[in-house]
């Protein structure tokens, strides 16, 4: 007797399903929509805005500074829209934004990584909720001190650099920013987040959310740590949640 068709069939699908490679999260555009944006950029936008996306007065495209825009919605109502009288609206399909976006997103560079920048009010509720950074983070005089201020985070940091902080800490983190363990010469243990360094003297802020000063002639020790006390947040947040939450910290620029 044959074996049914679907007893024959079942074994190869659980093959397949198995081969088949997990996608990973996409935070970022691909590098084919980057090369659509070359195209398009070229041909559409280079002649006012110059090869360099910076021959607008108070635009830099290349840096990700924009008059009116902080969000890729922002840029793409600017595409389809104009800014009258200077600036005419394009109809363009949603492929081609999508792709001018990317390459701006991209800092003009065809073999970047463009990131996705979603929306500033849901990312700023991110913040203080489900994302957890204000527990740390101190934005315009409100949050503790444990973790560097983030008032201008967004004229300091482009798209890119945020969203790595943000999955990837630890790899992320600056010199600065590297948590620090200090024990006096009477055994006394300071760790915390450096702030500042002189010939005579370190500061920090305490683990414990306190300023401390401690004279150099009396440490015994000093070790910066390699591993973020900031945690990912790649296994909390949703990849449309992490472009919201780059959208707030970009449109983070201090007192403008």
């Amino acid at each position: 007797m044959s074996v049914p068709w679907r007893s024959r069939l079942l074994p190869l699908l659980l093959l397949v399903v198995a081969a088949a490679p997990v996608r990973a999260q996409d935070h970022t555009y691909s590098s084919a929509d980057i090369t659509t944006g070359v195209r398009l950029y070229g041909a559409q936008c280079q002649l006012c805005h110059g090869a360099g996306g910076d021959t607008v007065a108070g635009v830099n495209l290349r840096l990700g500074r924009f008059r009116r825009a902080v969000t890729d919605d922002d840029l793409a109502t600017v595409i389809a829209k104009g800014v009258p009288p200077a600036m005419p609206g394009f109809t363009l399909s949603a492929d081609d934004t999508r792709g001018l976006i990317a390459f701006i997103r991209a800092g003009f560079d065809p073999s970047g990584t463009a990131v996705k920048v979603g929306n500033v009010d849901r990312g700023r509720a991110l913040f203080s909720g489900k994302g957890g950074c204000a527990t740390c983070h101190r934005v315009h005089g409100t949050g503790p001190l444990a973790a560097p201020d983030l008032s201008d985070i967004g004229a300091l940091r482009t798209p890119a650099a945020l969203q790595r902080s943000l999955l990837d800490p630890t790899r992320a983190m600056l010199p600065i920013n590297r948590p620090v363990t200090i024990v006096t010469t009477a055994g006394t243990t300071v760790r915390g987040r450096r702030t500042n360094e002189d010939t005579f003297s370190v500061q920090l802020v305490s683990d414990a959310g306190e300023l401390v000063t401690v004279v150099k002639a009396d440490i015994r020790s000093m070790e910066a740590g390699t591993t973020s006390p900031m945690p990912s947040v790649a296994k909390v947040l949703s990849t449309d949640e992490v472009a919201d939450l780059v959208a707030y910290l970009l449109s983070l620029r201090g007192v403008q």
